[in-house]
């Protein structure tokens, strides 16, 4: 009997046809379609939290983003087309200020952004930019995504604005099966920008994912910050949101980043410190650099 919440052999072939549809690398795709039809293909086992745990990993060799959620009730209805992110609520994000944690100012002259998330930067905008005028004038900056955990590329773009300065720069290309999308500063923040001679040390750890990734590889290959702390996880596809079946629900990629100055990206290698060290030694460590010059 075929159990209520389908077979994990079921659930590899339904992920197979939307890898086929969405997946931004057709190498790739066919290697991860590849490793789950012959590790799953013949799973009769019913889908569970524990199984769905062990799609993931073999995914993951492919495609670190790649995540399912499992969903006891089965109250999903599958979709025929991927539905895109829902909006974020603007009161949740207004409440925790656009993700900005601390923002300090030390004696020595060194300022602190700590940015623990991504927000959307049509509400995060105005709370993230607060953050910069506080540091206007900082003797070095050290930007902590330690606990980032990604969210919007146009953030990104934003806080890249802010530490780059000066002209215009192409940042990225996000390549979709069927169209590239270019990311670009706009240059707009040039006087609150840091002039090009103050130091900047970037913090992350094995927390700091996705855009959140994104943001330190895109600095380090510009040569604009020290990276410092763990080796990243190593998840750079864009992804979106599929419900696959009643007990399922996938994040997949629908794109590939491609950085204008490397013509690569951090997949499955992480954002590499320049500066290895534990998380809890990370600040003290990019204090010291900064103090270096």
């Amino acid at each position: 009997m075929r159990p209520e919440g389908g077979t994990v052999g079921a659930l590899a072939c339904d992920l197979c046809a939307w890898i086929d549809r969405l997946f931004p690398d057709a190498d790739r795709g066919e290697r991860l379609k590849r490793a789950l039809e012959e590790r799953f293909g013949d799973d009769a086992r019913a889908v569970s939290e524990d199984r769905c745990r062990e799609v993931e990993a073999v995914a993951h060799d492919f495609s670190r983003h790649l995540a399912l959620e499992y969903v006891p009730d089965g109250s999903l209805v599958p979709d025929t087309e991927p539905p895109g992110w829902p909006p974020q609520d603007p009161v949740e994000v207004q409440l925790r200020a656009g993700s900005v944690g601390e923002v300090t100012r030390r004696s020595d002259g060194v300022g602190l952004l700590e940015l623990n998330g991504l927000d959307g930067v049509h509400i995060a905008a105005p709370y993230v930019k607060a953050a910069f005028a506080l540091l206007r004038g900082a003797r070095g900056v050290v930007l902590d995504l330690r606990r980032n955990g990604g969210g919007d590329p146009g953030t990104v773009t934003f806080v890249l604005d802010w530490l780059l300065g000066g002209e215009p720069t192409h940042i990225s290309d996000v390549i979709y099966k069927d169209r590239t999308r270019q990311w670009w500063t706009t240059g707009r923040l040039a006087d609150l920008a840091p002039p090009p001679q103050t130091p900047v040390s970037v913090l992350v750890s094995e927390r700091t994912f996705s855009s959140g990734e994104a943001l330190a590889y895109h600095l380090q290959s510009r040569g604009r910050g020290r990276v410092v702390g763990q080796r990243t996880p190593g998840a750079a596809d864009h992804i979106t949101p599929v419900r696959l079946s009643g007990h399922v629900r996938a994040l997949l990629p629908e794109a590939r980043v491609r950085d204008a100055v490397t013509a690569t990206n951090w997949e499955g290698t992480g954002v590499m410190p320049d500066i290895p060290c534990e998380p809890a030694e990370a600040l003290e460590a990019a204090i010291e650099e900064l103090r270096r010059g």
